[in-house]
């Protein structure tokens, strides 16, 4: 693609992540309460039952004021807020996959005879980024609950699992078919990653949570993690699980230290960084890190 087509996309790629943003908000605000996802959206202070201009990621918050159009009341900020940083991480997915690293959406050109052009996509790769686009969008939301309650609902960790085997089912198949690697030798590399990965962290903490009975780590922290590293495999979820705890200390520490927070930590959002960030740079952080042995 050149320059033009690319940056078209880009913008595409964006508009498509504040939709699922748009709809990310619904499931904050919604799920914590217990209540259905699939009711029309509607002010929380009259109940005026939103039309479709008024659902416009990003553009209606801001042509309306963040007002209701009807009782003038004040709408969260966390709506354009969710909306645009959902579309900043898919547009970052894009840049990342195929600007920086130029993974080939279109593999191939061909022209007939009358001189008709037939596209070849590499679907695999496609999904690939598509799945790490939906983990992206999961983080986000259960780091907004999370932090606000102290529990992650468990059908992010469900949504999470059922994207992990679609993203290692496209890994697989890509280095199968693409790549041209053969059939054993790639199972015999992804496969033990993978289910390795499912219990490399999660273990680890459902031996605290069983030791401290539950006063140490949370339930819903297990699943994560868990879920996770079926999406990363165990090199990259071991690598998640550091920067989280590391990245969670630190900031719990002065927010303790500043605003008096209490002891108690939400850990989702500081392992859902940790996971965020392995997802698109896990390899290349492990390799560095290997390397530095290696070289010695």
């Amino acid at each position: 693609m050149d320059i033009a087509a690319k940056l078209v996309f880009g913008v595409l790629v964006f508009v498509l992540g504040t939709i699922f943003g748009s709809f990310l908000n619904v499931v904050i605000f919604r799920v914590p309460k217990h209540e259905s996802v699939n009711k029309r959206s509607h002010c929380m202070s009259c109940g005026y039952q939103l039309r479709w201009y008024d659902l416009v990621p990003l553009f209606s918050w801001i042509f309306l004021g963040g007002k209701c159009r009807v009782c003038k009341n004040k709408i969260s900020k966390q709506y354009p807020i969710i909306e645009g940083l959902n579309g900043l991480f898919y547009l970052g997915v894009y840049l990342k996959f195929y600007i920086i690293d130029q993974v080939p959406f279109i593999t191939e050109v061909e022209y007939d005879l009358d001189g008709k052009m037939t596209l070849h996509y590499d679907w695999y790769s496609v999904i690939i980024a598509a799945s790490i686009c939906a983990l992206l969008t999961a983080l986000l939301g259960l780091t907004v609950i999370d932090w606000r309650t102290f529990e992650i609902p468990f059908g992010f960790n469900v949504f999470i699992t059922v994207i992990a085997v679609i993203h290692g089912a496209a890994v697989i198949l890509h280095n199968i078919r693409i790549a041209g690697n053969g059939v054993a030798d790639t199972l015999k590399h992804f496969l033990p990653l993978y289910f390795i990965g499912f219990f490399a962290v999660s273990l680890i903490l459902y031996i605290i949570y069983a030791i401290s009975k539950g006063r140490a780590i949370g339930g819903g922290d297990i699943k994560l993690m868990a879920a996770a590293g079926l999406f990363l495999g165990w090199k990259n979820i071991i690598l998640a699980f550091v920067i989280g705890c590391i990245v969670g200390s630190i900031i719990h520490l002065i927010r303790m230290k500043v605003s008096k927070a209490e002891h108690v930590l939400a850990m989702g959002p500081y392992l859902s960084l940790g996971i965020a960030l392995a997802s698109l740079y896990g390899n290349i952080i492990v390799n560095w890190y290997l390397s530095m042995f290696s070289a010695s």
